[in-house]
């Protein structure tokens, strides 16, 4: 069973930790929890480092918790956010939590056979019935303004001068009270996140010495960049989410695919459960042929493989690859519709009604149509007898071909001219 510190340790995943936490563990089973805010109805990929970080938890033979924050939810953590978020109602909340349940269990076994299960809490449960007055009679008192404004995140809000809300400022003392909740409730004596919540999580373990004598600890995580500095997890259309709905499993294949070299090394330690010699064995066989990008493909085939399952994978990667010429008409025609446009963005697409597309009578009037794909049927005849032009990946050789192919998902056509030009087709219904 592996050791969890020196776990992270060689893959780059510990930040900062609480003195006496190596020995803590050494002890017996232990129990930690990491929050995640439920402000969307799915996580993404930034929230990965923090799942992975419990994935190796409870590989280590230890308990991991997830708390998803259906009451802090409602607040907002004011940790290096520039502005107060906008605050969501119960019954959002309530279906982000839900959502968040099911894409945490791809991750984490959370079976009843086992003593050391996942298990997944809402502070919401306990949380709804404190009332105002018993909260900042029983908790607040033990907590004063001065260590409060002492963090780090209040303070840049505060030097920012946009400021900080009473509610905002509330929050470390209600995550404080988790951490309290859990360790007494649920034996956790640990809290794990990102390094930006360093502040939050040792306003916990000062609540839990303070109100009970007890002792507890804290861990977090690098937050991950990419090696050219700007932040990771973003894309030119926001960010790369685990649900496959706002993100889907071709462009989240994508992303990991075209990472830098240098990331995808960190990122196999990062996102991945390979053990050591298989990712330094991987990294010597780069080092022989970077152009065959053997970090990149294995990182994107573990990654897609946990968040979206083999079939996904092996869809994701047959799109991969119909740019490259290694696909078929069967392979093209097993994508839906979605990931068939993602794959071809920025492609030119011609529209045309269904009337003005059966009555075509050769490929070439096809080819020729409103000068789309050539500017004459004389210099599509010269194509296609120099083998250079195929549609739906299957290649023409009578440039007196009748109009007859099978339209993939009923409406389109791929006509690919030499080896890196694609045009589509689109038959509209008249």
């Amino acid at each position: 069973m592996a050791d969890f510190i020196e776990e992270l340790k060689w893959r780059g995943m510990l930040q900062d930790m609480t003195p006496g936490l190596e020995e803590h563990l050494k002890k017996g089973t232990a129990a930690a929890y990491l929050g995640f805010d439920p402000t969307a109805d799915s996580l993404h990929i930034g929230h990965m480092v923090g799942v992975m970080t419990l994935v190796h938890f409870q590989r280590a033979g230890h308990k991991p918790i997830a708390l998803v924050g259906g009451a802090t939810g409602m607040i907002g953590d004011p940790s290096f956010k520039s502005a107060e978020r906008n605050l969501l109602d119960k019954a959002t909340l309530d279906h982000n939590v839900s959502a968040i349940q099911s894409q945490l269990a791809k991750f984490l076994n959370f079976g009843e056979d086992r003593a050391n299960k996942a298990e997944l809490v809402n502070n919401y449960d306990w949380m709804s019935g404190f009332s105002f007055l018993d909260f900042i009679r029983d908790v607040g008192k033990y907590i004063t303004v001065n260590y409060m404004m002492a963090k780090d995140s209040v303070k840049r809000r505060l030097e920012e001068g946009s400021g900080l809300s009473f509610t905002e400022f509330s929050y470390q003392l209600i995550q404080g009270y988790d951490f309290f909740h859990l360790w007494r409730h649920q034996n956790c004596s640990i809290q794990l996140g990102g390094s930006d919540q360093w502040g939050n999580i040792v306003t916990g373990t000062e609540l839990i010495r303070k109100m009970a004598g007890g002792e507890a600890y804290a861990l977090t995580v690098p937050l991950i960049t990419k090696a050219d500095g700007s932040k990771f997890g973003k894309t030119e259309g926001g960010n790369v989410w685990l649900d496959p709905e706002k993100t889907s499993p071709y462009a989240f294949y994508q992303f990991w695919l075209n990472v830098s070299d240098e990331d995808a090394a960190k990122y196999l330690r990062i996102f991945t459960t390979l053990n050591r010699e298989t990712i330094l064995n991987l990294e010597a066989e780069h080092q022989t042929a970077p152009h065959l990008r053997a970090l990149q493909k294995e990182l994107a085939k573990q990654v897609t493989l946990l968040v979206h399952g083999e079939k996904e994978l092996e869809t994701a990667i047959k799109a991969s690859e119909i740019l490259f010429g290694k696909t078929s008409l069967e392979d093209l025609s097993t994508l839906d519709e979605r990931t068939f446009l993602q794959v071809f963005e920025g492609v030119p697409v011609l529209e045309i009604s269904e009337a003005d597309y059966n009555g075509l009578e050769q490929v070439t009037d096809l080819l020729a149509f409103e000068k789309f794909v050539f500017p004459s049927k004389g210099e599509a005849r010269k194509m296609i007898h120099g083998g250079g032009l195929s549609i739906n990946k299957v290649k023409l050789n009578d440039p007196n071909a009748a109009v007859a192919f099978s339209l993939l998902q009923g409406k389109y056509l791929l006509i690919q001219r030499g080896k890196k030009h694609y045009f589509i087709v689109k038959v509209n219904p008249s």
